[in-house]
Order: C-alpha cells, then sequence, then structure tokens
C-alpha cells in the first residue's frame, strides 16, 4: 500500500516513491515538507482515529474544526466539501498557504479531502465533469499536504445493466487514480451508494480500474453484514483498504469489536475516520466519548 503520510514518511521512506510535480505552491524543500496524512496514520492509536466533517463539524470554520479536534484528541481529519470550512478547488494559491500553515502548526492532520466526486451517469459529459472536478481537488490536496481524496460510486441506473455500470465506473477510476498518483495523492473509494454499496460491486469495479493508487474506504454500512456475510465482504478487499469511515461508537449496530480485530489481521496501517449523519446537541462531548471507546476498542 502507497502512503503519502507527512508523518510516517520517514518510517516508509524506502518503501515510496512518488512523483510530484514541479513548482508545487508548497515549494521544494523536500518530499518529506509536502506530503500530508494518509494511510500511515500518527501511531497515537493502533488504529488511529479522526473526524469526518460530514455533519459533526459541517458548521465549524476551519481553526475550530482543527481546536475541536485537538481537544477531543482526534489525530486528522478529512474536510467534507461544500461545507463551512470552505476548503476548495477555488481557494487562492496564498489561502492554499493559510489552510496548510494551519495543519502545519497542529497536532491533527490533514488525512483528506471527502468530496461528492461520482462516475455512473449516462452522460457522457457528466462523467467527464466529474473527473475533472476529482482533478482539481487532487491539485488542492496536494496543495494543502493532504493525503489523498475520498470518491464514490453513487447508484446503479435503472434499465442500465449493472456490469456496465461498474465497468464505467472503473474505467473512470483508472484516470482519477493515475493522475492522483502524479500528485503523491491517494485515491479512496467510498462503499456507497444504492446498490453499488455491495462489496462485489466494489471489488468488480476495483478490478477493472486496477489501478495501484486506488485504495478502499470501507464505509461500514448495514450491508457489510448481508450475502455471505461480514468476513467474507471484508476479505474481498481487505488488501486495498485505506481508510475506514466508523459511526458512532455509542451505538451498538455495528460488529465493532470484530472490524477492529479484521482491520489488525489484515495489517491495516491506515486511519479511522468518524462520519455521522445524526449530530448530537453536544458534537465536542460526543467526540469525546467515542474516543474513549475507540481507545477501548483498540486496547482490548
Amino acid at each position: 500500500m502507497i502512503s503519502y503520510s507527512r508523518r510516517g514518511f520517514l518510517r516508509r521512506a524506502g518503501a515510496v516513491t512518488a512523483v510530484i510535480p514541479a513548482g508545487g505552491l508548497l515549494g521544494s524543500a523536500g518530499l518529506v515538507d509536502h506530503l500530508g496524512a494518509s494511510e500511515t496514520g500518527t501511531g497515537q492509536d493502533a488504529i488511529p482515529l479522526g473526524l469526518v466533517t460530514y455533519n459533526w463539524g459541517r458548521d465549524w470554520d476551519l481553526p475550530t474544526v482543527i481546536a475541536n479536534c485537538e481537544k477531543t484528541g482526534f489525530a486528522g481529519v478529512e474536510l467534507r466539501s461544500t461545507h463551512k470550512h470552505g476548503v476548495e478547488p477555488d481557494l487562492t494559491k496564498s489561502q492554499r498557504h493559510e489552510v496548510a500553515r494551519r495543519f502545519s502548526d497542529s497536532p491533527v492532520e490533514l488525512v483528506g479531502l471527502g468530496t461528492a466526486c461520482e462516475y455512473h451517469a449516462e452522460d457522457p459529459a457528466v462523467v467527464k465533469k466529474n473527473i475533472e472536478e476529482s482533478q482539481a481537488f487532487i491539485q488542492l490536496c496536494h496543495d494543502l499536504g493532504g493525503g489523498g481524496i475520498k470518491v464514490r460510486p453513487n447508484r446503479l441506473l435503472k434499465d442500465v445493466p449493472v456490469e456496465k455500470t461498474l465497468e464505467q465506473i472503473g474505467q473512470a477510476l483508472r484516470q482519477v487514480a493515475a493522475y492522483g498518483d502524479g500528485y503523491g495523492v491517494a485515491i479512496r473509494l467510498e462503499v456507497h451508494g444504492h446498490g453499488t454499496q455491495e462489496l462485489p460491486h466494489i471489488k468488480t469495479i476495483l478490478d477493472v480500474a486496477d489501478h495501484p493508487n486506488l485504495f478502499v474506504c470501507w464505509n461500514c454500512n448495514p450491508q457489510d453484514l448481508k450475502g455471505e456475510g461480514f468476513d467474507t465482504n471484508f476479505d474481498l478487499v481487505a488488501d486495498k483498504i485505506g481508510t475506514v469511515h466508523i459511526h458512532d461508537l455509542r451505538s451498538n449496530n455495528y460488529p465493532w469489536k470484530k472490524l477492529v480485530k479484521k482491520l489488525n489481521a489484515s495489517h491495516f496501517s491506515g486511519w479511522a475516520l468518524l462520519e455521522e449523519g445524526k449530530s448530537p446537541d453536544d458534537i465536542v462531548q460526543a467526540m469525546h466519548e467515542n474516543r474513549t471507546i475507540w481507545q477501548q476498542l483498540n486496547s482490548s
């Protein structure tokens, strides 16, 4: 698994070769200074814990995101597009420097950027637009020192053969993964979407794309437990999992202990990122509680 972690790079430098375009916004002071957080984490936990600003954090500006992660012990963050912190491809060069500086000055790592880019549409122009948007986020992630971007399949289409849609998504992802490879930015395919979140379909997409810079973002969906069961579904993509989206650990609706055990058994070296749709009244307190549970899961 390719890693682009700034803080983890020195530990694994012998295993990584990344191509960084000349004249990147962070300058040419050296690869270690450029490379952002990604699949290696920080070593704070056996599996480090971060936050996805999907709903928990969507209304926070960037200083607040970082401050709340610091005070709750969340070691990293995936910044979701379209939210108040405003980390988007239209940032100017100076604005990108400022975002990168904020993370450089903090123990919180920019694990990556969460996009809504998807590639299932029947209209080729829409697919092309999503590929171009993915490339813009790759450039942004590179400039900020982040490790990867999250993309997704979003659905299977009515009256379109499943195999055709999966083939189309895979071919688009091959382009995106190759582009990201040139910038040292990993592509993380979220297990997501009506029909497409079934793990056999995710495996087919990976096989079509066939690119070493494409990873899976395991999403802890109810569908993971269906079909031939959790173990079989997990094993289909275990060697490609780069990040994991967990949900509110105060709920017992997912086999959290089994997940941690399977991740450790597969030599997972990435991040667990808390992404939850329902926002509690006190998000910071909920983060504290989830952090405690995560530590217990990692030590059990």
